[in-house]
């Protein structure tokens, strides 16, 4: 199964970081946030990978074009009989990595339908390149396959930014919750969609809006329910907190 990764946004919610690089390319301990998500599901047996470039989309071409230098140390020779030793390797992916150019402001959904070529008539996965979950790819899919829709979407229910009070009749804090869960479920991403979702989809559209709407109208889009954990990367607050998780050695989705 490949996987489609939306990571053309401009971030501007992370403007200390985005300024200067794409959001998808932001580090947690040293690797892009995207190279975080790949692992994630290359762990599970995802090796092919279709990203959708946008803003900044250059550097991410970059990285990955010359992927084994950036991880690897090397010696360069430079001259008539130039040439590269790489001395050690330090990865264990072995990917396929196709990178789509799909406008800086284009709309989620139109990124989608461009890539349409890339993805052939099977089932793929789709997720934003900007979040992270210890998810279970094959119990997802599983739980897809069981249902015949055509779409499922990975509902999840994220810590709130706020502590929680409760308080009795006589205005007394009874109890203080740092950071509890949001009780609400929201879209946390790490979509499996059937190949006829492209007759939802145009140049002009925005996957969360009219295409998965209709989907919502015809009873076609599940939801598979994730407990764990789960955390986007939306503002430097959060990616100082990824961070410290990365570096404590305490990172959930730190699955491989």
């Amino acid at each position: 199964m490949k996987a489609v990764i939306l990571a053309g946004g401009l971030g501007t919610r992370l403007r200390e970081e985005t300024e200067f690089r794409p959001k998808p390319m932001v580090e947690i301990g040293g690797r892009p946030i995207l190279w975080h998500i790949m692992k994630i599901l290359s762990t599970q047996g995802i090796n092919e990978f279709i990203i959708c470039l946008g803003y900044k989309g250059d550097q991410i071409k970059d990285f990955f074009l010359n992927y084994e230098a950036r991880t690897n140390d090397i010696t360069v020779k430079i001259g008539a009989n130039k040439s590269t030793i790489q001395h050690s390797s330090n990865n264990s992916e072995n990917w396929s990595v196709t990178l789509v150019d799909t406008g800086v402001s284009t709309l989620t959904g139109a990124r989608l339908y461009q890539v349409n070529k890339f993805i052939g008539t099977d089932r793929f996965l789709c997720t934003y390149g900007d979040g992270l979950a210890n998810l279970q790819v094959n119990e997802l899919l599983s739980f897809h396959k069981s249902h015949g829709k055509l779409a499922t979407v990975t509902a999840v229910r994220p810590v709130s930014r706020f502590g929680s009070m409760q308080i009795d009749e006589n205005d007394t804090v009874t109890e203080f919750i740092e950071k509890p869960i949001v009780e609400k479920w929201v879209n946390g991403g790490f979509f499996i969609f059937e190949p006829e979702i492209f007759n939802y989809l145009d140049s002009l559209t925005s996957l969360e809006k009219e295409p998965l709407e209709k989907l919502v109208r015809k009873g076609d889009l599940k939801s598979f329910k994730h407990e764990g954990f789960w955390q986007p990367m939306d503002t430097y607050r959060e990616s100082k907190e990824l961070n410290e998780l990365w570096e404590k050695n305490q990172a959930p989705w730190k699955i491989w």
